[in-house]
């Protein structure tokens, strides 16, 4: 066994990336949020910064997501349910509206559009007088797991990937402390996998990410030190811990001996943990808060950097100003009651732990040859390898619960047949109304001369391999062209992927 020996901060950080962890600063709590509008999302962001959240998370809506606008046909019916409607920079003006990004960092989970609500928050920073070298936070900008486990993909893979590599590209000189990437395990234990998937199919995502950079001429010691990683957590505490000490510990030795970084930044798994949805029951509900303090615990105790914790009502809908506020008291309660933030890694020499820590990079390196037999992540997306793993995990899962071999309390076990519902989040339903008539409105007083010109220039940039493509959409975005407008533009020359 490993572990004890090793200094927190030092190669391969299975202790975690920083000597002193929580003693010197705590972990960035970041409350992941939006819904109905920006204005709607821009009162909550203000509402959680007020009760004490570090830390921006901004969730947009599907077709935002996918790059259609709210007037698209698809978007019916969709505007700001699952998040908050995108279409130009005139909504990112309303939505950090008062919020100084100067001062907080900001996390937004996109990723086929990531490019163009990267220009837009780096707009609208401008804009508040912020340079693009003082900004903070972190795109997910993960597409390839959206073929894998969500489907929020447009272009094909090999199109998706030059646009995260020239984010890669442009982010290394103009927008230095922003995270590029956020390599996202999460969306695949969603999904079903076990643990060991999680990270074994994030990791190859993870290289092939690297290759691709490395492939476009990119330092793999400078673009390297701004990934990041999101981790689900899970129920099972002492796995869980293990999972992401393991994690710190797999990257490192991928980073230093597969592709030889040198910089100890760039060899550090940082990641962000959110609590398990999928663990959530509709079932007795106020019982998932205590899954989320199991879950929340075993992110800290495993290192984590910062932290979304979800709300009891979230299996019913999202969350209410009152739910919201007692996931994010939960992790404070961690912080700053537990006594746990004044240790660093103090499970460390566990024989429970340490074991599992082993236990469960052996089983990763394994799965990532199998990949890598295949012919990397790319190849195992295409024949749909990943997909059906993940499947046989998810079905297995399932059948402990209907066999009873697997208990879930208030679910399969404890029942009650109290079908007692909490109130939950009613959203507003003439949000998506006035959301499109602000759309009409922007294309109403805008230069459209100068939008066709940015759109046309973007066009021929992306007819050219060698061109990065960050500054025509930066330029496009400035113009107030769409998200739709600046999709479709791709689409004509990539084309849209779909799975066979």
């Amino acid at each position: 066994m490993s572990g004890p020996k090793e200094k927190p901060g030092s190669y391969p950080f299975t202790r975690g990336v920083y000597p002193d962890m929580y003693r010197s600063k705590k972990w960035t709590m970041r409350q992941y949020a939006g819904f109905s509008s920006a204005e709607a999302s821009n009162t909550r962001y203000r509402y959680l910064l007020s009760q004490g959240q570090t830390g921006l998370s901004v969730a947009f809506d599907l077709p935002t997501q996918m790059g259609y606008d709210s007037d698209h046909h698809l978007a019916e019916g969709e505007i700001g349910k699952v998040g908050v409607p995108i279409d130009t920079l005139a909504d990112m003006e309303v939505l950090f509206k008062d919020i100084p990004l100067d001062k907080v960092s900001t996390s937004m989970t996109i990723n086929s559009t990531a490019a163009i609500l990267l220009a837009m928050y780096q707009v609208v920073a401008e804009k508040q007088g912020i340079g693009s070298d003082k900004i903070r936070g972190t795109i997910q900008n993960d597409v390839l797991k959206e073929y894998i486990a969500r489907g929020t993909y447009i272009f094909p893979p090999e199109a998706s990937l030059r646009l995260i590599t020239d984010i890669f590209s442009y982010c290394n000189e103009h927008i230095p402390l922003w995270n590029t990437i956020s390599i996202s395990g999460y969306h695949i234990r969603e999904a079903g996998s076990t643990a060991a998937q999680e990270l074994a199919y994030t990791f190859a995502n993870g290289i092939a990410y690297v290759e691709a950079a490395l492939r476009a001429g990119l330092d793999v010691n400078k673009f390297g030190a701004r990934l990041s990683f999101f981790w689900n957590a899970h129920n099972d505490l002492f796995e869980e811990i293990a999972k992401f000490r393991a994690s710190r510990r797999i990257w490192a030795k991928i980073m230093k001996e597969r592709f030889g970084a040198t910089n100890p930044k760039a060899m550090m798994c940082r990641f962000h943990t959110q609590t398990g949805g999928s663990t959530l029951t509709a079932q007795q509900v106020d019982n998932n808060v205590a899954r989320v303090t199991i879950q929340a615990l075993a992110a800290v105790l495993g290192g984590t950097q910062s932290l979304h914790t979800n709300a009891s009502d979230e299996a019913l809908a999202l969350p209410t100003e009152q739910s919201v506020r007692t996931a994010l008291r939960t992790q404070q309660i961690i912080a700053y009651e537990s006594g746990v933030s004044e240790y660093v890694d103090p499970l460390a020499g566990s024989e429970v732990v340490e074991t599992l820590t082993d236990s469960l990079e052996n089983q990763v390196f394994e799965l990532i040859e199998k990949v890598d037999e295949i012919g990397g992540a790319v190849k195992a997306i295409e024949t749909g390898y990943f997909q059906r793993e993940i499947g046989l995990s998810a079905y297995q899962y399932q059948k402990e619960i209907e066999e009873m071999d697997r208990t879930i309390v208030g679910l399969n076990r404890f029942t009650t047949g109290d079908l007692h519902k909490p109130t939950i989040l009613a959203l507003d339903a003439t949000a998506a109304k006035r959301q499109m008539d602000r759309l009409d409105q922007v294309r109403s007083e805008r230069d459209q001369t100068a939008v066709d010109q940015a759109l046309h220039d973007l066009q021929k940039a992306a007819g050219h391999d060698s061109a990065n493509l960050y500054p025509h959409i930066l330029q496009a975005v400035r113009v107030y062209a769409s998200v739709g407008e600046i999709s479709d533009t791709l689409r004509s020359v990539f084309g849209e992927y779909s799975q066979s």
